[in-house]
């Protein structure tokens, strides 16, 4: 089978979600179709409050969908899947264990690694150690949360939500809270993960250059409640530099993003 033949990783096929009670609904999200390929790199941007979040928390089962269905590997969705890492914009990690010990937490927890841990832990800590030198924290397994800057905090993050080879990475605006330098920074680090382990991905963010930076393909929401407003191939050669985001192609496809989302506020 050809891989435009195979079947997707993940589907969406007519998905809505709503929120609260009998008087007090809201739709959040409506009617969302997609499908994601195995390995395949999608950014999903919109405005703020339209259901970006939400669709995350569909695709992982952490919520059900109200109509319509969410399939993963072509099953069902009904509860939370296995297989999947997650990072957001504040890097969560524990104040109290080191750089390490916050990135081995996911094989403490998570079969098959949680049964095999303590009689495999050297193993373990040799692969925390080569994902750290792979984002450029070599060296700083030992420091702790406070003793890192912003965006060292948020490799650390990426490294844990990796640490367990997930089929499925989930990030919810990682790099928000970062500043400009550290952020772009930040994106060749993430591509260059990707590019080696081809992880299927999925990134909410309200950066425009950010998703065309590093999706093979953005979907743009509308306002709620949520809809796929615009599927947009990002068809420009890998490894992606910031000197493109310069580049007119490339800042033509930011502009139609855009346009795009400033039409629904219109």
């Amino acid at each position: 089978m050809t891989p435009e033949m195979a079947a997707p990783l993940v589907e969406l096929s007519g998905a809505s979600l709503v929120y609260g009670r009998e008087g007090e609904k809201t739709l959040a999200l409506a009617d969302a179709t997609l499908s994601i390929g195995k390995g395949e790199f999608i950014a999903v941007v919109g405005p703020s409050g339209c259901g970006k979040s939400t669709l995350m928390k569909l695709v992982t089962g952490l919520l059900p969908a109200t109509s319509g269905s969410v399939k993963v590997h072509g099953e069902v969705v009904r509860k939370p899947i296995k297989g999947v890492g997650m990072a957001f914009q504040n890097a969560t990690l524990m104040p109290w264990r080191t750089t390490r010990d916050n990135i081995l937490l996911p094989l403490e927890v998570v079969e098959p690694h949680k049964r095999r841990f303590r009689a495999n832990r050297a193993e373990y800590v040799a692969k925390v150690e080569a994902l750290l030198a792979s984002v450029g924290l070599g060296g700083f397994g030992d420091k702790f949360p406070w003793q890192l800057s912003g965006g060292m905090q948020q490799r650390s993050n990426l490294c844990r939500a990796l640490i367990h080879e997930p089929e499925i990475l989930m990030l919810d605006e990682p790099f928000g809270a970062l500043d400009a330098f550290t952020r772009e920074e930040l994106w060749s680090v993430l591509q260059n993960l990707w590019l080696e382990r081809r992880f299927t991905t999925v990134l909410v963010t309200h950066d425009l250059r950010e998703a065309v930076y590093l999706a093979d393909t953005v979907y743009v929401m509308s306002r709620r409640p949520g809809r796929i407003i615009l599927k947009r191939p990002i068809e420009l050669p890998r490894p992606r530099t910031l000197e493109d985001t310069f580049k007119p192609g490339f800042v033509d496809i930011v502009h139609e993003l855009r346009d795009c989302i400033h039409k629904e506020h219109a």
